[in-house]
């Protein structure tokens, strides 16, 4: 089953999620990096340049700068599964994100294995890994 363990939790792990692409969308390192595990590892296979990145510090510092690439972007995310055993979850989301570059709209949509952990109650990512699925272009306009 996709979904297990309690309630209380799931919820939690949602907005948890609801939180990161709040943040992405607002550009806002400060809240997208509290959803982070202070020894966090974020992975992005389909881009070899950036590989996987360790601790919380040089996730968010990465994740600045590369966010100077996407202007205006627009991200949605939503669970496909949260699993909850005790203080530790798997998740899977998807993602849908909208932005401009270079005189092109680009649409891509991805999806994130997750692990999290509960911290002093309080859910965070321990581990993220995502990849794409598919990348759409249309001149801007």
């Amino acid at each position: 089953m996709p979904f297990t363990g309690p309630i209380e939790d799931r919820i939690a792990i949602r907005e948890l999620l609801d939180a990161y692409a709040d943040a992405v969308t607002l550009c806002d390192a400060e809240a997208w990096g509290a959803t982070w595990d202070e020894d966090a590892e974020w992975s992005l296979p389909d881009y070899p340049e950036i590989g996987t990145t360790r601790g919380r510090s040089a996730i968010v510092a990465m994740w600045v700068e590369a966010m100077k690439g996407f202007p205006g972007i627009m991200f949605e995310a939503w669970p496909g599964s949260i699993e909850v055993e005790g203080d530790t979850a798997r998740v899977r989301s998807w993602t849908s994100e909208v932005y401009d570059q270079n005189g092109l709209t680009l649409r891509d949509r991805g999806h994130y294995e997750d692990l999290c952990v509960k911290r002093e109650g309080k859910w965070l990512f321990k581990s993220r890994s995502f990849r794409n699925i598919h990348r759409q272009s249309a001149p801007k306009g």
